[in-house]
This record gives structure tokens, sequence and C-alpha cells, in this order.
């Protein structure tokens, strides 16, 4: 046995170890403030205000405060090795990066902006690595099957990041200013405010960084980003409100053999009225666009989606009940310098969720039908039932549907030839594809006191048609790829999260176990983790805080025989913050602080120790 998998075992002694220790110390102070922290409002899960305990789904919430404390440069860090979310990248500092949820990849893990989808619609899944955590104060993780909520490719589950909303407060401003090696530069700035019932929230930043070679030996390989952020709202005196939102980044990625151009952007507007006392409709009109334009040594590429949306949702309260019923309209268009048979889509779709509450029983129940003018309908569904213990503790069991639609690439990538050392490389599209589709079911139990929570899951989702760009040879020195609905995926898990507030101290700790099998072959699906422990410890003293998190992940397969195997790795990453005058604070972050080299996809090497401090002031 290797030491890596010596070391995980011993970190999943202690990791459980940790779970006597929160119901020993049930009923150890009164502080109702640690409860509501530690078992927070999400609104992903079911379209509506819960706190967690209420969600009947696996969610995992990073706040403000956590986004301050980690100032993490990249999204992705902030997710890797939270329970059942695995990252895997092609380098790093805006390298391409795929979010993993519950074994499922990237493009079956939706990504929501204040609502907004965004993703790519010709590779699918989403480019996260292009996204400013410092425009984002708070991420909501829902882990499950959300189909019946949010369509095509809520399969794995969900992660909606919330721009920054102002309270009702004075108008304030927030400046910050930053450096590290690898030559990185940030400048950022915010002002919010509120004033009768309106409220504004405008902000800006610029990231640059010289970077790291993403392959061993190579050249450094360099990334900018500039994003703004525009958010307004006012509230009439009868309780109807509008509002707008528009973000937008923009920048440069090089990556080995070429570079790309980006812009990431998301905007829309709302309305939202009291039809009654218990009827609120809200409707709202959003856009996202994902624009990637690549210069290569192989030659040029331009592969641009635009996604319209009008949604409309209905919320009716029936004494203790909820019940949210809407329509759904999509238009996908590409711009390609590809030749694409089609360079639209449509898709319609109809939604209903009862939030029924029968304490100690609670049941939420959804269904949406979804006709799509290119893969045909889909109709998905979910249940699940929920059954308070005690005042402390819920078990709760669901089962739910849902699909991942095939992409315009998987339909309709034109008949494309090249040559590269001698071997002839083919890419074709289909047609005849059918989405996939997939059921998961889940047991779990939650215990919330004052200071402590735990939670454990026990998961399963069965994938069918599973879409495979596979290959084969029609002639030698030539390889031939095309999509066909031929895989069958079962993906089997468990996970443990637990956090305690204690006086001074924060601590969070997640377990992760999975069985991700290809069920044609009974091969692990490639670049998953099966197991993997994070450990986040943060302490306040008075004007100091300090920190630091522990990921341990075990070995993965980049391919789907098995035979390219990448070794686990641990990394230690370090924090600390000063407040050294009113308004004035600095912080210090130190990533992989051990200088591992680690790989999530073969040959692509990640960052070593990334130092970063920052200087802040801010009324806010």
């Amino acid at each position: 046995m290797s030491t890596t998998r010596h070391t995980f075992h011993g970190l999943t002694v202690f990791g459980l170890g940790f779970l006597p220790l929160i119901v020993h110390a049930q009923g150890t102070t009164d502080s109702d403030a640690s409860r509501i922290d530690l078992n927070p409002l999400v609104v992903t899960a079911t379209l509506a205000p819960r706190t967690a305990d209420e969600t009947l789904a696996s969610v995992t919430v990073l706040d403000e405060a956590t986004l301050r404390r980690h100032d993490p440069t990249n999204i992705t860090d902030l997710f890797r090795g939270q329970p059942g979310v695995d990252v895997n990248t092609n380098g790093s500092f805006g390298k391409q990066s795929s979010v993993f949820i519950r074994g499922v990849d990237n493009s079956g893990s939706l990504l929501l902006i204040d609502g907004i989808r965004l993703r790519s619609a010709t590779a699918g899944g989403s480019a996260w690595q292009y996204l400013d955590p410092r425009m984002f104060e708070r991420a909501e993780i829902v882990r499950g099957p959300l189909g019946s909520l949010y369509g095509a490719d809520a399969v794995g589950g969900v992660v909606q990041l919330f721009t920054h909303q102002a309270q009702e407060s004075e108008p304030g401003a927030e400046v910050s200013a930053g450096g590290g090696n690898f030559d990185s530069r940030r400048l950022s700035a915010r002002l919010s405010g509120s004033e009768g019932g309106t409220r504004y929230s405008f902000a800006g930043s610029h990231f640059t960084t010289d970077g790291e070679p993403v392959r061993r030996g190579g050249e450094d390989k360099g990334f900018d980003n500039t994003t703004a952020l525009a958010r307004l709202s006012h509230t009439f005196d009868d309780g109807s409100e509008v509002g707008m939102l528009a973000l937008r980044a923009r920048g440069n990625t090089e990556f080995d053999g070429g570079e790309t151009d980006f812009v990431q952007q998301v905007a829309g507007v709302y309305g939202e009225l009291p039809v009654t006392e218990r009827w609120r409709s809200r409707l709202t009109l959003s856009e996202s666009r994902d624009e990637q334009d690549s210069q290569r040594t192989l030659g040029d590429s331009t592969f641009d989606t635009r996604q319209r949306t009008a949604r409309w949702q209905n919320t009716l309260d029936i004494g203790p009940h909820e019940v949210i019923v809407g329509s759904e309209f999509t238009r996908d268009d590409i711009t390609t310098t590809e030749n694409y048979a089609e360079d639209s889509r449509d898709n319609t779709a109809v939604f209903a969720q009862g939030l029924l509450d029968f304490y100690p029983v609670s049941l939420q129940a959804g269904l949406r039908y979804d006709d799509n003018e290119a893969f045909g309908d889909e109709l998905t569904g979910n249940l699940a039932l929920g059954y308070a213990l005690d005042d402390w503790h819920t078990l709760r069991a669901s089962v739910g549907t849902a699909f991942r639609a095939p992409t315009f690439n998987d339909l309709y990538y034109p008949y494309d030839e090249s040559t590269f050392s001698g071997t002839t490389s083919i890419f074709e599209g289909n047609q005849d594809l059918e989405a996939e589709t997939s059921t998961s079911y889940e047991l779990g139990v939650r215990g919330d006191y004052q200071p402590f929570y735990w939670d454990l899951a026990l998961f399963q989702t069965d994938i069918d048609d599973l879409i495979d760009w596979a290959s084969d040879s029609p002639a030698p020195n030539v390889v031939r790829y095309r999509p066909t609905n031929v895989s069958e995926a079962r993906i089997r898990g468990a996970e443990f999260a637990a956090g305690a507030e204690l006086g001074d101290w924060t601590l969070r700790g997640a377990l992760t176990y999975l069985d991700p099998e290809d069920r044609d072959t009974g091969n692990d699906l490639p670049r998953r983790a099966t197991q993997s422990l994070r450990l986040d410890l943060d302490r306040e003293l008075g004007d100091w805080s300090m920190g630091g998190s522990w990921i341990v992940q075990n070995h993965r397969y980049d391919d789907a025989a098995n035979e390219q195997r990448l070794g686990g790795f641990g990394l230690l990453n370090l924090r600390a913050g000063w407040a050294f005058a009113p308004h004035w604070s600095t912080r210090l972050t130190v990533n992989n602080a051990l200088d591992k080299q680690y790989e999530t996809a073969r040959n692509y090497i990640n960052a070593g120790r990334a130092v970063f401090i920052s200087v802040d002031y801010g009324a806010l």
C-alpha cells in the first residue's frame, strides 16, 4: 500500500473522530448566532429561502466571511475538496478548469450567477477559470439532481454564485490592491449603498499574472482578466420590485500552442409583483455569453455562445405550505468559424414544485417538462421526504431524475480532418444522439446544534445513454472520433461534512468517498479522485486572524482504460489578516505552501507555492 493511501486512511479516521466531539459538545453554549451561521438560508435547492436542514438536500454554503478569509485568485480554489466536489485543471491562472459534483463531469454540473445560467453551448459546461472571486459574496453548492427545477445539465448538482447586494446602510466604498509571486497583481473597487427603496452596487477588478508553465519544462503562460459589475434594484411601497444585473469579464489566457481572448457575461432585468398576500409573481429576462477566440499554431478558431431566457415564476403560500409554478423559454445561438449544420435551438419548459410541511414530516415534490427542438422532450422529477427526529436531527430520503442535453459539438460538429505527427484525426458530430438521462437516490441525516453541525449522506446515480466520443481506426495512422449513446455509469458514494464555531475558532471538515464506475468496463470514470478530505481551521485574535486549509486527495486515472494513473496529493494553504487601522486591513495568503507538484490532468502541472498579499480600505 502506498504512502498516500496510508496517509489518507489516517486522515479519514481523524476526520470521523471529529463527529463524537461535535455530538458530545451539544448544549455547551446558548448562543443563537452560531446556529444561524452554521444552518444558513439556501435558495438554490428549492427556489425559495430555506435553512440548510429544511432543504432536504446536501448543501454547502460559502458565505462572504469565508470568501474574504480565503481571498482566492481562482474561484475553484474554494470548491476543491468540498463535500462531493472535485476540480480538474489544465494548469493554473486562467487555464481550463472543470468542476465535478458527485462524480458527474463538468457538463453535468450547472453554474448559475444570480439565477442566470452561464455555460458554453458548443463544448458544454462552464468556463470557471474566467470568474473573478472578488465579484461574489456568496456561493451555494447543491449536490444531487435538480433537473426538475433547472432543466438540462443539473445532473450532479448546481453551483450558484451571488454578486454583492447592498444592505440598508449609508453608501460605502471599498478598494483593494495586492500582488504576489508569478508577477501577479490585482486591483479592485466597489461602491454600494441604498437610498429610499433603491439599492445599488457597482464593482470592478483587474487581475494579471505572468503565470507558470502548464507543462514541465515549458514557458510561463500568462493570464489577465478585467471584470465589471453593476446591480440596481428598487422596491416600491406596495412591495413590488424591479431590478437589473450586468456582469462582464474580459481578458486573455495563454496556453501551449496559442492563446485565447475570452468574454464571460451575464445580464438580466426582473420584476416581481405581490399579486395578493399569498401570491408573488416574478418575470426575469436574461442573457448570457461565453465567447472564446483562440489563436493556435494549427489555426485560429472562434466559438461564441449566446443564451437568452425568459422565465416566469409564481409562488403561492398556502398556510405552512408553498407551491411554485412557472414556465421558461430559452434560445441558444452560436457563432463559430466551423460550419455547423445548425447554429441555434429553442427550449420551452413548464415546471411545478410543492414544499409541504406536516411537522415533523416534510415533503418536497417537483416536476418539469422540457421540449427541445434539437433532441425532443424530457420529463424530470424529484421527490424528497424529511423527518425531524427531534429538535436537532433531521432524516431525509430523496429520488430525482435529470438529463444532460447533447451539445452543439455532440450533434453538429462538422467533419474536421487534421494531421499532426503523421496521424490523421477526424472529428464528426452525431445528430441521432439522445440526451443522457439519470436517476439518483440519496439517504441522509443532519444534526444541527447551536455551535455545531454535521451532515452524512449516502447516494447513488445511474446514468443511461452516456454520451461518449468513442474512437476507432478505419485505416492505418487514422483515428476517428464520433459521439454515440453507448455507455452506462453508476456512481456511488458517501459524504460527511461537519463544522463548529467555538469562541474565536471556526472549524470545517469534509470527507468524500466515491465509486464512479463505467458499467461497460468496470473501470473508474476518468479524472475522479475516489477519496477526498478537506479541513479548514481559522481563528480570530482581536485585530488579527489566521487560518489554514488542508486538502488531501488520492489517485485518479486520466483515461477510460485506467492505464494512465495520476498520483494523489496533499495541499496546505495558509492565510492571515490584520486590521491595522480603522477601515484598513491587510491579508496574506500562501497557497500550496509546501510547494507540491501535482496533476489532475495528465501532463498539466499546477502552480507551486503561490504567495499573495493585499491591502484593503473599506467602509463596508
